[in-house]
């Protein structure tokens, strides 16, 4: 089967609900990333002369690659990405995929 990494990066906050679009588009589960923002000096929000940089979240899921375009969907609307400046959503291949294995009727641990 073939698989897509999926990577929204988004705002410090909208990542539930993203997560949450994305469970319904068929995503069966993701990793969150904190992260932060690598403006220029000139771009960062300056707080009392100290430039201070946006804080962001990255929303990681390995999806089969027919869902993939459902799930960036339904992440996309909920994380309102037709707004400038929340955020940002891209897929990549994922070649080689190991761990994942069916989990309906066989114990989680």
């Amino acid at each position: 089967m073939k698989h897509e990494a999926i990577f929204f990066i988004l705002n410090k906050g909208h990542v539930d609900e993203a997560m949450a679009a994305a469970r319904d588009a068929g995503a069966t589960g993701g990793t969150v990333i904190t992260a932060r923002g690598a403006a220029s000096p000139e771009e960062a929000l300056k707080i009392f002369g100290i430039a201070v940089q946006h804080e962001k979240e990255i929303l990681l899921i390995l999806s089969p690659a027919d869902k993939r375009s459902e799930i960036m969907s339904a992440i996309s609307k909920a994380a309102g990405l037709n707004k400038p400046g929340c955020g940002i959503g891209f897929s990549l291949p994922a070649e080689d995929v190991t761990g994942i294995t069916p989990l309906a009727g066989k114990d989680r641990r």
